[in-house]
């Protein structure tokens, strides 16, 4: 196994691929580097003496500047690299510049690694459909309650209706609690009730009971007009106080949805009617290397079938944002991702809080050291594929391509922001590993193998097989679009779902009354 990799030819560092001790060897291209102090697996080393302020560069980009000199075989970290970012950035629409990335490939790993477009690409999945272009990967009843104060209440409904009608042609029975749905006023009212209207429009959800309390702010009779149209078939309503035992009553109307959802059957659908989501959780060194470029290529896969990508994790943009500018498909998308990109600017310094202030302590033990950095890695989810829409907190995808969704880096309220978007399934990538899952089945993709092994009881996918040196890009690639598609065509489960690893977090801005 090598021992280090270079991304990009113009790179000045390359990235451990197992520990290195002071005195080891390297070799990369024609230069040979003798290692001057131990660097940890995932960390970065010098490949040549860079002076105090100048740039450090890797994916073919600088990821901040070196705060003094850093000799050949060195170890570049948080003690000699700081962030290279400013408060003020003036962006500009160069579509040009993204074209001559794709033909550079600027963004994928150099050597073996590279992602190349040779990879077969099955063409259908078995879902189920729900009209207009939308095909559920699940046949669930999901109950949705409208307020904290029946959380419990949902829950015990959701316990005993799955545990009565589970199977066959309803795939299972699940409540959502969350913290929210009074004292809540503005913008995070909204949120919250754009959140349960994207869920309870989502196609995995084959049908839908809608609990309340009948006395918050996120009334029923208020949270209606949120929702759209809907089939009163498919969603049935109940307010707490309105009955004497709110649970008895749930589970009449759990009978009715799943005699309703039971109808649907499994039938072959095409890709183009996937939504995935891409999200990075405990980033490490190797983030950008293996798992992110891999979602990377399954996003050209899908997207190039006329699917949908989303991704999201805006402030893990900064640095790299101009890099997504670019593959704007036109000014508009352009002017949508910046206006996305400096709302969220604005809502650091409503709260006076740094910018910059990422990367996460786990980021950095595992070898990430500035936001620059970690916005390169972090981006690669999306691959090269041009940018199509670009989605407020809570909006729903409309239209097919990659969606840049506004939401936080936040895991869950990440994860949960793509679920309402549409995305039928989250492709997690993950160096440190998390049990995380959301309503929809939530793939974790571990970057390197060590984590693959250590927790096998949340690891679905390892990406980290590309580093050593046995199996292509090309072959990865179609070994997860497969597992995908297995998936989606319920053939096998998710661990989130087998664990039972499923809620939702909600973005909160605001006051609580």
């Amino acid at each position: 196994m090598r021992k280090t990799i270079k991304i990009h030819p113009s790179d000045n560092v390359a990235v451990a691929l197992v520990p290195l001790t002071a005195g080891a060897r390297l070799e990369e291209g024609r230069a040979e580097v003798v290692v001057v102090s131990d660097v940890p697996r995932g960390h970065k080393v010098s490949l040549k003496d860079i002076d105090s302020d100048q740039p450090i560069v890797k994916y073919g980009f600088p990821i901040g500047r070196a705060t003094r000199r850093i000799i050949a075989g060195d170890w570049v970290h948080s003690h000699n690299l700081e962030t290279a970012l400013g408060q003020n950035v003036e962006y500009h629409y160069s579509p040009e510049e993204a074209n001559e990335a794709v033909r550079a490939g600027a963004s994928a790993p150099s050597g073996e690694n590279s992602p190349h477009h040779g990879a077969q690409t099955p063409k259908e999945f078995l879902g189920y459909p729900r009209g207009g272009g939308r095909t559920g990967t699940r046949n669930e009843i999901w109950i949705l309650n409208t307020v904290a104060c029946v959380n419990n209440s949902a829950e015990r409904i959701a316990r005993a209706a799955h545990e009565k009608h589970a199977g066959g042609n309803v795939d299972g029975v699940y409540a959502f609690p969350h913290p929210y749905g009074c004292s809540q006023l503005g913008d995070d009212l909204k949120a919250t009730q754009k959140v349960l209207a994207g869920l309870l429009n989502h196609p995995n959800a084959g049908a839908v009971l809608v609990l309340g309390l009948g006395c918050e702010n996120n009334a029923i009779k208020y949270f209606v007009d949120e929702i759209g149209g809907f089939d009163p078939a498919r969603v049935k309503f109940l307010n707490a106080q309105d009955v004497e035992d709110e649970i008895e009553e749930g589970l009449k109307l759990i009978d009715e949805l799943v005699d309703y959802a039971g109808t649907f059957r499994r039938e072959p659908r095409p890709l183009s009617e996937l939504v995935l989501g891409m999200k990075c959780g405990g980033s490490d060194g190797l983030s950008g290397i293996t798992a992110n470029p891999l979602v990377g290529r399954i996003s050209e896969c899908l997207t190039d079938c006329g699917g949908t990508t989303i991704i999201s994790e805006v402030p893990e943009m900064f640095g790299a944002e101009q890099i997504l500018m670019n593959r704007a498909r036109d000014e508009t998308v352009f002017h949508r991702i910046v206006e996305m990109i400096n709302g969220f600017k604005d809502y650091y310094r409503q709260h006076d809080q740094p910018i910059y202030e990422n990367p996460s302590p786990g980021n950095k033990e595992g070898g990430i050291t500035t936001l620059e950095e970690k916005s390169l890695g972090a981006i690669q989810k999306g691959g090269q594929t041009t940018v199509r829409q670009v989605l407020d907190y809570g909006g729903r995808v409309t239209e097919p391509g990659l969606v840049l969704l506004a939401a936080p880096g936040n895991d869950g309220v990440s994860s949960t922001a793509e679920a309402v978007a549409g995305a039928n399934m989250i492709l997690f990538t993950t160096g440190r590993g998390t049990p995380l899952g959301v309503p929809v089945p939530t793939i974790k993709i571990s970057t390197n193998t060590e984590l693959a092994h250590r927790k096998p009881k949340w690891i679905d996918f390892d990406a980290g097989v590309l580093v050593n040196g046995e199996t292509s890009f090309e072959q990865v690639t179609d070994d997860l679009l497969d597992f995908i598609l297995q998936v989606a065509s319920g053939e096998i489960m998710a661990k989130n779902e087998v664990n039972g690893f499923r809620e939702i977090a909600i973005f909160k801005t605001g006051v609580t009354l």
